[in-house]
């Protein structure tokens, strides 16, 4: 048995700690030097152009006469608005600041992801696992429905129905539900357990629902009643939404791999580990041949979309939980816009990963970025503050104090800004929902006042003589005018005496 503690001497001691801090800093390195850095293969395809099947049309920006301006048939129903999940919108007019707030509803929790948007209704689902009906004009609450305990991802809708997918269907359960609910009124078409916990945005194509869960199992269900077509399953947790091009599904894991599996089948196409990869929360997006997504090692990664190779990555500070933005914008090339926790958002070519531009903007940027027309939208965590960027040059444009997450969504009339716990429309300047420009108004007004002015030239040309004797005409201002003639027999002469006079009819209350 050994003999009583002794203390060391204290100059022991801070040798000891000198010697361990050292060995902290050399692991840091090393594992640092470990990290990949930036790559580039030029020989995996690349293709310039989109398939269309996953690009909605485009909004008018105008709505028709006689209707009301929401029932335009344009719809942002998914989180990134396409399948592919693009997150990038194409507008005919472009939006300019300074923008007017219209409307503004808080929730009773935290907002991290956008709302969806079908028909006259922004669906929005909060936290604590309430959704909202918003209407897109008024920003009034037309239902809102409690649908479990915790949630962190966007709905879907289409046709009448809303698609969620829950965290935790109540307090203490540490598994989730996914629910379909009518659009009307909120009331539930069919709702189904689920053996884990599900963060995963869903997606909708085609009478069918798809998204992850935790315990690394991808659904396909059919929208109808949720029942259960296929399952596969994945060696990791599914976070991310699912993304959908050309009749294949992409998905990546907590951990590191990225697959790509058949939609009608749900069997393994390829799947992947890239090189340095940790994890990843990021949904990926899909666009000209390539999957793009960021993962918390740090890097943001393009794949060949038909095997898997990779054909670059481009290291940043920090964790890139974002999902990326990917479009080619007018007047610009094909550009990937992505944020990370260094603070910085980045501009990056698609084809070679080669940055375009960057703005450091703060602290953490945790949420995917919007391109709506030629301005970019991102938010950034700590701040709590929203950008609206120059898609081509990264210059400021707006800002907002309403932020934290993923940003906003438009339907080509409105932005709709998601704050920290709040919602918020905003019309661009010179217009309002109708979608009308402040010109197009005046040329509007001027039109139906030059009709007014006609349809008053024809009446005062049409005169017509009364029983009595009166001739009736409507002058400029709306006045009912009239000449009077009057007839005497004067020692056998006929005199006529003709006088005017004009009126005006005011109705009583």
């Amino acid at each position: 048995m050994s003999g009583p503690d002794r203390r060391r001497p204290r100059w022991q001691r801070l040798a000891l700690l000198a010697v361990a801090l050292l060995a902290l800093v050399a692991g840091a390195a090393t594992a640092a030097l470990r990290k990949p850095g930036d790559a580039f293969d030029p020989s995996v395809e690349f293709t310039a152009t989109q398939p269309q099947e996953t690009v909605p049309a485009a909004p008018s920006g105008e709505g028709e006469p006689g209707r009301h301006p929401a029932d335009d048939a344009f719809e942002w129903p998914l989180y990134g608005f396409t399948k592919a999940r693009t997150h990038a919108l194409a507008i005919r007019g472009q939006m300019r600041p300074p923008f007017k707030r219209a409307w503004s509803v808080k929730a009773r929790s935290l907002l991290e992801f956008t709302p969806v948007l079908c028909g006259r209704s922004l669906f929005l689902l909060d936290n604590s696992g309430a959704l909202y009906a918003i209407s897109r004009t008024t920003g009034e609450v037309r239902w809102k429905r409690n649908l479990g305990y915790l949630a962190a991802a966007s709905p879907a809708c289409s046709h009448g129905t809303v698609y969620v997918v829950l965290l935790s269907r109540d307090k203490g359960v540490e598994a989730g539900r996914v629910a379909a609910v009518d659009a009307a009124d909120g009331r539930t078409r069919w709702s189904h357990r689920l053996p884990s916990r599900a963060e995963s945005s869903p997606l909708l194509d085609d009478g069918s629902l798809f998204f992850g869960t935790e315990d690394g199992t991808v659904y396909r269900l059919r929208a109808g009643d949720g029942s259960t077509v296929w399952r596969y399953r994945a060696p990791g947790p599914v976070k991310g939404a699912l993304a959908l091009s050309d009749g294949t599904l992409f998905l990546a894991t907590y951990g590191g791999q990225v697959h790509a599996i058949s939609r009608d089948r749900g069997r393994r196409v390829w799947s992947v580990a890239p090189e340095g990869a940790a994890n990843f929360y990021s949904s990926p997006a899909v666009a000209y041949g390539r999957v793009y997504l960021g993962g918390t090692d740090g890097a943001v990664y393009s794949l060949s979309a038909r095997d898997g190779k990779l054909a670059w990555r481009r290291r940043t500070g920090d964790f890139v939980y974002a999902s990326p933005a990917v479009t080619t914008p007018e007047g610009g090339a094909p550009t990937v816009y992505v944020g990370s926790y260094d603070g910085r958002f980045y501009a990056l070519d698609a084809r070679s990963g080669a940055t375009r531009w960057s703005r450091a903007l703060g602290d953490r940027i945790s949420g995917a970025a919007t391109v709506i027309g030629d301005l970019v939208f991102v938010s950034e965590l700590e701040q709590t503050k929203t950008w609206a960027l120059g898609v081509n040059t990264g210059q400021t444009v707006w800002t907002s104090n309403r932020g934290a997450f993923n940003p906003a969504i438009s339907d080509g009339r409105r932005i709709y800004v998601v704050g920290y716990s709040t919602l918020t429309a905003f019309d661009p300047q010179g217009m309002d929902f109708s979608g009308e420009t402040a010109q197009r108004r005046i040329d509007r007004r001027a039109e139906r006042e030059r009709a007014a002015e006609r349809a008053q030239g024809r009446r005062r040309e049409k005169y017509r003589t009364a029983p009595h004797g009166h001739r009736h005409s409507n002058d400029r201002e709306g006045r009912h005018c009239h000449d009077h003639r009057h007839t005497y027999d004067v020692r056998g002469d006929i005199v006529s005496y003709v006088h005017g006079h004009c009126h005006v009819h005011v109705g009583r209350d």
